[in-house]
């Protein structure tokens, strides 16, 4: 397979930001392997998580070219590509719902909490 890039001009947006994410981690976790080998000497904190780093690149470079799991986000995006997104408008009036039903849910609780509070102080003078 090479470098070549399998069916390059097909989803590229997401084969790209997939890379990105997963190198990125790989990337922040390097960083930390490398905190962690300030005891093991410059050559070894250096060149062990480089090393690791160049690896993961390699190996994701071949994944996200594998047929199957660039099929799969080829066709991911295409489905993508299909959806129906919301409006602002929508997406504002579902967003008052929500956080005015999580408001009306903690007056409720805090009301429930405190009346089995004052219940329990006057049956069992717990608090």
């Amino acid at each position: 397979m090479g470098l070549k890039i399998y069916k390059s001009g097909q989803g590229y947006h997401t084969r790209l930001w997939t890379g990105i994410s997963i190198f990125a981690l790989v990337a922040t976790g390097c960083y930390v392997l490398y905190g962690q080998l300030a005891q093991a000497g410059i050559l070894v904190q250096t060149l062990v998580p480089m090393a690791i780093c160049v690896a993961f690149a390699g190996g994701l470079f071949w994944l996200l070219n594998n047929r199957k799991v660039a099929d799969f986000l080829i066709s991911a995006e295409g489905e993508i590509k299909k959806v129906s997104w919301s409006s602002r408008r929508e997406i504002v009036s579902s967003t008052m719902v929500v956080i005015s039903v999580v408001i009306i849910m903690m007056i409720l609780l805090f009301l429930a909490d405190f009346v089995f509070r004052y219940v329990l102080d006057q049956v069992f003078n717990i608090y």
